[in-house]
């Protein structure tokens, strides 16, 4: 601590050479796992957080395992922290950019834990000399100009003896202090191995300090392990050793667990027992020094000890006992992700009914405690869901778990609340498909995909994978999906202010449903052919168009629809110099408007009759449509502005239309 903190107040080399720090500082702590680095981070975090009023953020930036974290899901899990959000599908350079402007005017203490090389902390260093980045890694960060590491080696004597204590208990330490001591020793002063070794000390009171020393010291050492990991290596396998049969093989299973967090739920689906059993297990493992409580009730592994535990469970378990148990896991949290939606039904629906039927432990009381679960435990099911998709073996059950958590968000946020995460779903589920050879699936992932990137204003992108999907849907024969992606390439187009073109998918897709005879869909792509038409000047093709529309609508029973494409209509009309026609056509959009029951459609409605008969010279009907509308309203309310002729296009008519169908194009338009 104290040479960290002679580390900050030293001169940088920008500094010393009269420049201007350009970035921020950083403090780096190098050490081995096990080595007590992340907690000298949080303790020197803690110190230095009164002077960053802008709060400490935290950053993971590799697995349990080993295994780097993208660069770009650090960034939105820290832009998360800050209360923004990244647009869904934003690559790794856009995310950056965000999380570098929304530092530039803060002051914050960035702490980057177990970075895996120069090039991920370089990418989330703040352009902003006020803040502090205090990064965690093994070794220098070669590459990062004015970093010095301040390495973590082992405890000395006193401080390990006094670690040993809280374990063991003052007795046995002081009836025989050169056995602590050699104890000390063969533990390297390795905070890890020093906890594994008063575990075992908690565990065995009848045993003395010098007999788990003499334990220690006939460990047989692995050679091809270096050195600097034996003594952690032999802690572990003591400890290890002294578990009973079920317990070892529960510990080993907790190698699976996504980022080596469980519940007792979980490590009771992976051990296929009793949820009492695994929480004693878990207790036993916390007082052994094998685990630590996490938050919300779930435990964490050491990300120190995973590499030990899976050579275990590869050496211990069959390949098929390891599928097994994952796959339980997976279908819990599938049940569970159900339950999870199924409490945001309406009471007395099929949902509801098949929920009373779960286990207790598998039911959420109330649609609030279903969601503070959802919300705790999404970084969890989120990699479980990575985890199940990089497996390879169960994709099945892989595609289960997507589904139910993509159900659950939109459930419990909404789709466009959810689009980050959404996006990275999709992606796997395209991943399976594509390795299965699965066409249908495929084209679902790629549709959706498209429509999150016409939502953010990616046009192009979608546009390409539209078309994608459209060649997916072919190869599956799946008249839905290649139905959806020509309507969908035709948006993109329109959106692009492509006319031709988007007229062009809009017909393939109108002759698709005419010869289905799927007559909804019909009456919103002649709307959508109106629209095109109407922006590229085609006013009879656009008339004939929006009738073909209203006609739809009225024998579907629509009458709100039916209004809708007869106002568009009207206001063809008024664009082609036709106003007498526009006119009457307007009134009868009104009239339908008034038969439907819609308040804020007729009202939308009438102000657009006004805004005709002001042009046509008869001020005072106008002010009557727009008593009227007020009238309709009520106090205070407004309906959305139409404005005169030529301003504004099809389409932008009071209250937003519902949307008919799924498909999307991301035009404002539409």
């Amino acid at each position: 601590m104290k040479a960290l903190r002679a580390d900050i107040s030293r001169a940088g080399l920008d500094t010393l050479a009269g420049r201007k720090a350009p970035r921020a500082r950083i403090l780096l702590i190098a050490g081995r796992p096990g080595s007590g680095r992340t907690a000298l981070a949080e303790e020197l975090a803690r110190d230095l957080a009164r002077g960053y009023p802008d709060g400490v953020l935290r950053a993971r930036l590799s697995e349990p395992g080993g295994e780097p974290v993208p660069v770009e899901r650090v960034a939105r899990g820290l832009l998360e922290d800050l209360g923004l959000v990244a647009p869904a599908g934003a690559d790794e350079d856009e995310v950056g950019d965000l999380l570098r402007a929304t530092l530039r005017d803060r002051r914050v203490l960035l702490l980057l834990d177990d970075a895996a090389d120069a090039e991920q902390v370089d990418a989330l260093l703040p352009e902003n000399p006020r803040c502090l980045v205090v990064a965690v890694a093994r070794g220098p960060l070669t590459g990062i100009p004015d970093v010095r590491p301040c390495t973590v080696g082992g405890l000395d004597v006193k401080a390990a003896v006094e670690l040993l204590d809280g374990y063991a208990g003052s007795v046995r330490i002081t009836v025989d202090p050169q056995a602590a001591e050699t104890l000390t020793e063969l533990c390297a002063g390795q905070p890890a191995a020093l906890l594994l070794a008063g575990g075992w000390l908690a565990a065995h009171p009848g045993a003395s300090v010098a007999d788990l020393a003499k334990r220690l010291r006939s460990v047989p050492h692995d050679d091809g392990r270096p050195v600097a990991l034996r003594p952690l290596a032999g802690a572990f396998r003591l400890a290890y050793e002294a578990l009973p049969a079920s317990g070892a093989r529960g510990l080993r299973l907790l190698a699976l667990a996504p980022l080596g967090l469980a519940d007792p739920q979980t490590l009771s689906a992976l051990a296929g027992c009793s949820v009492s059993s695994a929480a004693s297990m878990l207790e036993g493992f916390t007082a052994r020094g094998l685990v630590r409580r996490a938050h919300d009730g779930q435990y964490e592994l050491p990300g120190c000890l995973v590499p030990f535990l899976r050579e275990r469970l590869d050496a211990e378990d069959r390949p098929a006992e390891v599928q097994l148990a994952r796959a339980r896991m997976l279908e819990r949290t599938v049940r569970l992700l159900h339950s999870c939606r199924a409490v945001t039904e309406p009471e007395g629906s099929p949902a509801r009914r098949r929920l009373a039927g779960l286990p207790r432990a598998l039911r959420f009381p109330h649609r609030a405690a279903a969601a503070e679960w959802l919300g705790l435990r999404e970084p969890v099911l989120l990699a479980s869901a990575r985890v199940a998709v990089a497996d390879g073996e169960l994709d099945t059950l892989a595609r289960r778990l997507i589904a139910a958590l993509v159900r659950a968000l939109a459930a419990h946020r909404g789709t466009e609340d959810a689009a980050p995460q959404l996006y990275g779903l999709h992606q796997l589920v395209l991943g399976v498909a594509e390795r299965r050879g699965l066409h249908r699936e495929r084209a679902a992932a790629l549709l959706n995909l498209a429509d999150l990137d016409a939502g953010t204003g990616r046009t192009r992108d979608a546009l390409v994978r539209y078309r994608e999907a459209l060649d997916a849907g072919r190869l599956a024969n799946d008249p839905y999906a290649t139905g959806r992606a020509m309507e969908s390439v035709g948006g993109a187009h329109q959106e692009l202010g492509d006319w031709q073109r988007a007229a062009d998918w809009y017909g393939r897709a109108l002759a698709q449903r005419l010869a289905r005879d799927e007559r909804a869909d019909q009456a919103r792509l002649y709307g959508r052919l109106g629209a095109v038409h109407t922006y590229a000047g085609r006013y009879g093709e656009a008339l004939r168009n929006w009738r073909a529309a209203a006609a739809g609508y009225r024998r579907l029973g629509d009458v709100p629809g039916h209004a809708r494409a007869l106002s568009e209509a009207a206001r063809v009309q008024e664009y082609a110099g036709r106003p007498q026609e526009s006119l009457r056509t307007c009134e009868e959009a009104v009239e339908w408007a008034r038969r439907a029951g819609d308040v804020r459609l007729h009202a939308a409605l009438r102000l657009r009759l006004a805004d005709t008969l002001d042009r046509l010279g008869d001020p005072a009907a106008a002010r009557l449509h727009r008593t009227a509308a007020e009238g309709l309203l009520g106090p205070g309310g407004l309906a959305a502005p139409t404005g005169p002729a030529g301003q504004g296009g099809p389409g932008n008519l009071g209250e937003p239309a519902p949307p008919a169908c799924e498909i999307r194009s991301g035009s404002e338009k539409n």
